[in-house]
């Protein structure tokens, strides 16, 4: 089997019934050389008539033929495009989010635990060290800790941390004291967020302020 793939220019036209047969005559008289190396793709009714004009003009044509939707075929390549770039980002953002949490969890050196369960309401977790949860903490739950603090999940309770640093989400529901200071909820960005004591001033970081750029 051989093939060969072509690029052909395409002129659409409808034809509404047999009184548009004049019209039509008159058009392709009028600019005919401008089509000879077109396809003319006519849509609706066809007459004998426009047929035989057709041929003896030796102009290409196709009947009811249906064309491919070319804006529809961009906005489907852009629309992949799209998802893949925003799959891209977010691999990007959740590598930059596991690199920081690695470079935080290697300072978590003091009497260290870590937990891998939810911190439900009404219980209340005293810390002397650190603490690196890698769950929730629901509402009306407690932490309590003298030493630095990472939670990986959401934060809807109550938060006193006396260490160098916390890492935490967003968290709007949450009651958070760092070194005996209301921390700003709306200080904190929607993902992870370094909230530490340089020189005695709370300072809060968002992971992913450093921003992405693409080159296109």
């Amino acid at each position: 089997m051989k093939g060969k793939q072509y690029s052909v220019k395409v002129y659409e036209t409808t034809i509404s019934g047999i009184e548009d047969e004049d019209q039509f005559i008159s058009f392709f008289d009028a600019n005919h050389p401008l089509f000879k190396d077109r396809l003319i793709v006519i849509q609706g009714y066809v007459s004998p008539r426009i047929e035989e004009y057709l041929s003896e003009k030796s102009l290409k044509y196709a009947i009811n033929l249906e064309l491919p939707d070319s804006r529809s075929k961009q906005d489907s390549q852009k629309k992949i495009e799209d998802e893949k770039r925003a799959k891209e980002l977010a691999e990007a953002q959740q590598a930059l989010i596991e690199e920081e949490l690695r470079r935080l969890s290697n300072q978590l050196q003091n009497n260290l635990t870590v937990l891998d369960s939810i911190v439900r309401s009404g219980q209340e977790l005293n810390i002397d060290g650190d603490l690196l949860l890698l769950n929730r903490v629901n509402s009306g739950a407690s932490i309590n800790i003298k030493g630095n603090l990472i939670i990986t999940q959401v934060v809807e309770g109550n938060i006193k941390c006396y260490g160098n640093f916390m890492m935490l989400n967003n968290s709007p529901k949450a009651n958070i004291i760092f070194h005996d200071v209301q921390v700003d909820n709306e200080l904190l960005e929607e993902k992870l967020n370094r909230i530490e004591l340089i020189d005695d001033e709370i300072v809060i970081t968002p992971v992913l302020k450093k921003e992405i750029n693409w080159v296109s």
